[in-house]
């Protein structure tokens, strides 16, 4: 439970999900400081003039050095971690550079969160993490065990460690949703991989509920999957048709290199100890020691009986289902409805 009057640190605060907890807390009194920490000086720049609100303090540093971290995490109650490297291709030409900051860098905070005491800490992961099969994936996924792994040397609950993990934000920087309005726009035909290919339909918005559910519903070491409805990319291209109501053609260009028939955000190891919390799986953290015993002569019967959760079984949308939720979008709600000062996902 947040504690009212409190004060929140939020890594890589300059992104979409910084900029999202800043629209839903910046003028409410549950926070009376908000740090906001990364390397970018020149979004930090344009943030303040953006926000223009005293309660909110701006770090510049880096999760890899954590002198840095430490001057950032000093005297703050709660921590939002969503620094990281991101981009698939950028970490598969530099996977090092992955290590040191989603791994080593989440390993800076999570100390310095500990030394000062800090009450609860919220590291972001990816659907990339459940089976990871690039760089970026396998570096959050081995940010996931950082987390867990710590969570378990903290002796009492003065500091909690969790996480969560969700899909791609719906219009988000490098996401499908952009590209197809601006082909709608240019009128040429809308590209899609694979008619059949789904992906797990979730907003910012949702993303910054996952994490507020993570810190009221959290033990040490916990893991939050939010539940989520797809589309397949035909209906969603149908649906974008619909909206701009646009005559622009399909055009299937076959799957890319490395592109996911579907996203899983729930691996079918973990399945068999998550938690149904309703609209949310909660995955305790594993507490095994280091008797061997249990990793190599006792095993778990039940694991082939589990599926893993995924965009293909999860609730899917139709056409209409589809509009209905991307007319909560900033871009569709100012194009289509014609409302002015919308706050647009940053890159």
């Amino acid at each position: 439970m947040i504690i009212k009057g409190s004060k929140l640190l939020i890594t890589g605060g300059t992104g979409s999900f910084g900029n999202a907890v800043l629209n839903r807390f910046v003028n409410t009194e549950m926070f009376d400081e908000i740090r906001i920490f990364s390397r970018d000086e020149k979004k930090q720049d344009d943030l303040r003039k953006k926000i223009n609100n005293s309660k909110v303090k701006f770090y510049i540093g880096d999760v890899r050095n954590s002198s840095s971290v430490e001057t950032a995490v000093k005297g703050v109650d709660y921590i939002f971690h969503a620094a990281a490297l991101k981009q698939v291709p950028s970490c598969e030409f530099f996977p090092l550079e992955a290590v040191k900051t989603n791994i080593l860098g989440t390993d800076n905070l999570l100390s310095a969160a500990e030394k000062f005491e800090v009450k609860r800490v919220v590291v972001l992961s990816t659907d990339k993490a459940a089976y990871p099969i690039n760089a970026m994936g396998m570096s959050k996924a081995l940010m996931e065990k950082v987390m867990v792994a710590k969570s378990r040397g903290l002796e009492d609950d003065k500091t909690i460690f969790c996480g969560t993990r969700y899909g791609n934000v719906m219009a988000s920087r490098g996401s499908v949703i952009p590209l197809f309005i601006d082909q709608i726009k240019k009128g040429q035909p809308l590209t899609i991989t694979d008619p059949n290919m789904t992906r797990f339909m979730m907003t910012l918005e949702d993303a910054v509920d996952l994490v507020l559910f993570a810190f009221d519903n959290s033990n040490q070491g916990d893991l939050f999957i939010q539940k989520a409805p797809a589309a397949t990319i035909e209906v969603l291209a149908k649906a974008l048709l619909e909206l701009y109501d646009s005559k622009n053609e399909i055009k299937t260009i076959g799957t890319r290199h490395g592109e996911k028939l579907f996203e899983t955000l729930v691996n079918r190891e973990d399945m068999v100890k998550a938690q149904d919390m309703g609209d949310y799986f909660r995955i305790p953290a594993d507490t095994r020691d280091l008797n061997y015993a249990q990793f190599f002569s006792e095993g778990e019967p039940n694991v082939s009986n589990f599926e893993e959760y995924h965009s293909h079984n999860t609730h899917r949308l139709d056409i209409e289902g589809t509009k209905k939720l991307l007319l909560k979008l900033p871009i569709i709600r100012k194009d289509i409805l014609g409302e002015v000062n919308v706050e647009q996902y940053p890159d």
